[in-house]
This record gives structure tokens, C-alpha cells and sequence, in this order.
């Protein structure tokens, strides 16, 4: 048995006493909590698609086995390694999503999806996290190294994934990966041309989408004005809340589970309070509260540019995913199809959320004089 002492000098021991306990408790709490939630929500899913009761939620938790081997591997690595495998990471993935455009099967009339053999991989899951790491490495670059063209090559890197993402269509992934990258450009100090021309860009983007896909025109009318169209996923949602009062119907007497198609996926929020009440989605916006206001914390200490940027970034991905899926549970934004980390079903997302909270456990990670602030307030190495 290898004893952790601080005497100890190993890999493992180093690790151990230099990552972020709090947050990786916190990761796998939100697991514990996926855990129990698969086992209330998707036996009845499972069921009226006549599969085994407990399909989904053997599903979900192997699928537990590599996301939980995904962060800690992944956080074992330092600032240089991390790097290296976001650009491997972003030029595989990325490689995929285009192929989705090619070979991948239509969902819902969307290419998002790659079948390689029993497993089915959504690539942008994973484009995310190494497209946040890299553009804030370039956007630390273009600050260290006068002449260096960081900002420009992370324009061009958030212009080829939008693009991809456009033509899917995803739209949901489309519009995080642009806050996300708004964020990252932010914190580099944009101007204020910069900041104009962006908002144009996305206004005019933002009403393509809704002239051009009738998909995101439904989605968005509905949530203006529910007697437009179909609102019945949501109300059902909504329902779930009320009737689930403060401390729930009790573990397996909800009713939204037995009549929603993604009750085990975006709409779980909505189980969790049914069956659970609002005690327990209040525990699950603190747990995600947590997470990111710790690392926010812990950014706003590093001296480096590049673990600073990219640290946030990451958070905010983590984050603002969190925020949408639960705002469309309690219909405060238009359906997004967009799944709550570590707790909705789902292969791909779980271990791309392994990944992007590895990176993000591995930059945090307390190192001794990595760099300081001179009193010019230039950064230097020390």
C-alpha cells in the first residue's frame, strides 16, 4: 500500500497533495448524485422503449468507470502536457465532427453523431474543452510576445468550430462555445471595436439561425409564446416542480419520468425535483456553484496568463452547460437538448466532462513558484 505522506515523493503522492480536494470531491459528489438520479429516471425511459428496465443506468455507470480514470489520469499531467493534449485532442475531434457531416447518421435532423462500432460519439463533446485550451493558450501568447498573432489564429480556431457546428446543426453547442470564447476575450482585453463587432456578428448569426432553420424558428416561438406550438415537454417539466414541493413525492413516485422522452437526459433537473423537491435541486445548484466560484478563486491567485485564461474558460464551460440545462427545465430558455454535467445520461458527455474537469484539476493544481508579478506589473517567469 503506498502511503501519501509529504515526505513521499512520488507521482501519486505529489499529486495528491497539490490538487484541488474540494473541487475533485465535489465532481464525484455530482456523480453519486447522477448515480441515484439513473436509478430514478431512466427505468421507466427504458421501458416504454421496451428495453431492459435497467439498461440506462448500467449504461451510465460504466460509463462512470472511464470518466472518473479520465480526470485523474488527465490531472496527473502539468501545464505543458495539458496543452499537448488539447491539440492532439482538438485535431482528432475535430477531424470527427467534420466526418459527421459526411457519414454520420441524421438524429432529428441533425448530423452530430459518428457509429464506430456498438459505441455512437458525439465529437463536438470533445472539441469543446480542447478549443477552450487553446484559444486561451493563444490568447496568453498574444500578450507575452508582442508580434505573436494569438488573438487572430483563436478567431480563425472559434470560426472553423462554429462553423461545424452550424452545419450539424447544433445550435445549443453553437451558442456555448460562443460565450464561452466571448469570456476568454474578454478576460484578454479586448477593445471596445472588438466588442461591437462580435455583438454584430452574433446578433446577425442569431437571427440567420431563426430565419433559416425551422428547428431553432419552433423552438424560440414556442418559448415566446407557448400557444404557438407544442409546449407539452416543458409543462410537464414545470408540473414536476410543483407537485414535487419542497422535499418531493419520494424516491420513485414521480410521474414526469413515465411520460417524458429525455427524462433521463435534459429534462433530469425536473426529475430530481418531482422526486426529490427543491431541497435537492437546491444542493445541485450549490454543488455546481461551488466548483466554479472555487476555481474562479484559484484563477484570480494564478500569476500565470495561460492557466488563468484557461482555467476560467474551462469553469465557465462546465458552468454555463450547467446553467442552460437547468434554465430550460424551469422554461427560462428555449429547449436546448443540452445535457446536466456528470448527472444526465449520456457516453460522450460524461467523459468529455471527465476531460474538461482533468484539465482543469491539473492547471489548478498548487505549484511551487511558477511565476510572480513584478512591481511594474509585468509577468515573469521566477
Amino acid at each position: 500500500m503506498i502511503r501519501l505522506a509529504r515526505t513521499n515523493r512520488s507521482h501519486i503522492a505529489q499529486w495528491w497533495w497539490t490538487v484541488d480536494k474540494l473541487t475533485l470531491f465535489g465532481l464525484f459528489s455530482l456523480m453519486l448524485i447522477g448515480g441515484v438520479l439513473a436509478l430514478a429516471a431512466s427505468p421507466a425511459v427504458a421501458m416504454r422503449i421496451h428495453l431492459p428496465p435497467f439498461h440506462f443506468v448500467y449504461r451510465q455507470l460504466f460509463f462512470f468507470m472511464p470518466a472518473v480514470a479520465t480526470i485523474i489520469g488527465v490531472s496527473l499531467l502539468d501545464v505543458r502536457q495539458v496543452r499537448r493534449l488539447a491539440a492532439l485532442v482538438f485535431v482528432t475531434a475535430f477531424t470527427l465532427m467534420v466526418l459527421t457531416l459526411l457519414i454520420g447518421p441524421e438524429v432529428k435532423g441533425a448530423h452530430r453523431w459518428l457509429q464506430i462500432g456498438p459505441l455512437a460519439i458525439q465529437p463536438s463533446e470533445f472539441v469543446k474543452p480542447s478549443f477552450v485550451v487553446l484559444a486561451a493558450w493563444m490568447f496568453a501568447e498574444a500578450q507575452r510576445t508582442p508580434g505573436f498573432p494569438g488573438t487572430l489564429i483563436a478567431l480563425a480556431l472559434y470560426g472553423m468550430v462554429v462553423s461545424v457546428l452550424a452545419m450539424q446543426p447544433d445550435f445549443g453547442q453553437l451558442m456555448l462555445v460562443t460565450l464561452v470564447f466571448g469570456a476568454l476575450f474578454f478576460m484578454a482585453g479586448l477593445s471596445w471595436r472588438w466588442i461591437g463587432a462580435l455583438a454584430i456578428i452574433a446578433l446577425v448569426g442569431a437571427v440567420a439561425a431563426y430565419s433559416l432553420s425551422p428547428h431553432v424558428t419552433s423552438r424560440v416561438d414556442r418559448f415566446l409564446n407557448p400557444e404557438s406550438g407544442d409546449t407539452y415537454q416543458i409543462d410537464r417539466a414545470l408540473d414536476a416542480f410543483h407537485t414535487g414541493g419542497v422535499f418531493g413525492r419520494g424516491p420513485g413516485e414521480g410521474e414526469v419520468k413515465r411520460i417524458l422522452p429525455d427524462a433521463h437526459t435534459d429534462f433530469i433537473f425536473a426529475v430530481a425535483a418531482e422526486e426529490f423537491g427543491i431541497i435537492a435541486g437546491l444542493i445541485i445548484i450549490g454543488m455546481f456553484s461551488f466548483i466554479v466560484l472555487r476555481t474562479l478563486r484559484r484563477a484570480m491567485n494564478e500569476q500565470d496568463l495561460f492557466i488563468q485564461f484557461a482555467s476560467c474558460g474551462l469553469v465557465a464551460l462546465f458552468g454555463l452547460q450547467a446553467l442552460i440545462n437547468m434554465a430550460v427545465n424551469v422554461n427560462l430558455m428555449p429547449a436546448k437538448g443540452m445535457t446536466l454535467p456528470f448527472i444526465s445520461y449520456g457516453g460522450s458527455s460524461l467523459i468529455a466532462l471527465g476531460l474538461t474537469m482533468g484539465m482543469l484539476l491539473a492547471l489548478t493544481r498548487r505549484r511551487a513558484g511558477s511565476q510572480v508579478a513584478p512591481p511594474n506589473g509585468k509577468r515573469r517567469h521566477a
